[in-house]
């Protein structure tokens, strides 16, 4: 059985409410990949705005295997020294990655936050060397948008990201550059200009899909068609 890794910050954990992005992913997985799969990680629950904490379990779907390791305001230098010990534990073969802007925000600038990718990298592969993973740039923001020495960072980012996947890929242990969705809208696909909303969380999940697909031949084409019964309003 292939065991999937999603690990990221409060875009990939969600709320209460929330399909998250993980659940579209799941959907299109089940239709698109021929063999067995689950998600794995040490947490499952989402973030409850109401209680200020990650207590809620409040999944649309009970067949979703909601495990993760993701957290509201963490990112690549809360993950880096947890990844090790998730991998190990849940014995993980695919690292769907999607962090940094809250490192970029509040902990590190552009160069710091790309050393704690490789450390994260070294960490992964230390405990389960012939781990995969995808990595997901800064995706559009709103802070970006609206502040421009953020924004440069973001980008910077992004760049020493693409440079830190090229240098590290390795035939044992691949990693991919997932590309940010070309068509992401602030308006559209979040629903406070940095939480993706239903569309938001389809790009998302098609960003990595695309990614499988294209470097790995994994899955297929992402369909996006696939929705859960009901979609937050």
């Amino acid at each position: 059985m292939l065991r999937f890794m999603p690990v990221g910050d409060s875009q990939t954990i969600g709320s209460a409410g929330d399909h998250t992005w993980r659940h579209r992913l799941w959907q299109h997985l089940r239709t698109a990949y021929d063999g067995p799969f689950t998600f794995v990680g040490p947490r499952e629950t989402l973030y409850d705005k109401a209680a200020d904490a990650p207590v809620s379990l409040a999944y649309a779907d009970p067949d979703f295997p909601r495990a993760h390791l993701a957290g509201w305001g963490e990112g690549w230098l809360h993950m880096a020294p947890l990844i090790g010990e998730a991998v190990r534990a849940h014995r993980a073969d695919v690292l769907l990655v999607a962090l940094g802007l809250i490192d970029l925000g509040f902990y590190t600038n552009a160069e710091q936050t790309a050393e704690n990718v490789h450390r994260f990298v070294a960490g992964a592969r230390a405990a389960r060397p012939r781990v995969r993973m995808v990595l997901l740039p800064v995706i559009p923001n709103i802070r970006a948008r609206q502040d421009p020495d953020f924004g440069a960072q973001v980008a910077l980012f992004n760049d020493l990201l693409a440079k830190a996947a090229a240098d590290l890929d390795e035939p044992r242990s691949p990693l991919l550059l997932a590309s940010v969705p070309p068509t992401y809208d602030l308006a559209t696909d979040t629903y406070d200009g940095t939480h993706p909303g239903p569309s938001g969380e389809r790009k998302i999940a098609a960003a990595f899909a695309e990614a499988m697909e294209q470097g790995w031949g994994l899955g297929g084409p992402y369909a996006p068609g696939l929705s859960a019964p009901r979609d937050r309003p």
